[in-house]
């Protein structure tokens, strides 16, 4: 009984260790992100990919880059959207409506939970980057389709 005992502990203990040492780990710097145009954005915008792929299924981290005086439209996602603003403030409004004046403040430190598909619209006075955590394939669905700049002809 004690042998058999002291030979599912051995094991357990060596599959823990096992798992333990196959895990890895990725350190990503601020200087290592990669800053693209976003192109369901208005121009000015930026993202950097840190985990996963803005068009496959699957955990997306990403951080995006908004410019000051920069406003986006109403809009939906497709998913469960968590925001964490790192620098300069998130101006978010819910609806279907601009109204900058019914949007809420959200400067450094602050989170954002939102359920999929809930309208929004968000401006910024000063430039502003925001840690975006999704499911994806994540994407931008004008409430109104003629705020789509994919669908403005180029300048």
């Amino acid at each position: 009984m004690r042998l058999a005992l002291l030979l599912s502990t051995c094991l357990a203990i060596g599959v823990a260790t096992a798992q333990h040492g196959s895990h890895s780990h990725t350190i990503v710097m601020p200087n290592d992100l990669k800053w693209q145009d976003v192109a369901s954005l208005p121009p000015g915008a930026k993202v950097a990919v840190i985990e996963g792929r803005m068009d496959r299924a699957g955990p997306i981290t990403a951080r995006l880059k908004l410019p000051a005086n920069y406003r986006i439209a109403p809009h939906r996602h497709p998913g469960l959207e968590r925001v964490t603003v790192l620098t300069g403030t998130v101006n978010i409004g819910m609806g279907e409506k601009f109204d900058a004046g019914a949007t809420t403040a959200m400067g450094p430190g602050t989170v954002l939970l939102m359920s999929a598909g809930m309208p929004h619209f968000v401006w910024t006075k000063d430039e502003t980057i925001f840690q975006l955590n999704v499911e994806g394939p994540w994407g931008v669905t004008y409430v109104n389709p003629a705020d789509d700049p994919r669908k403005k002809p180029p300048h």
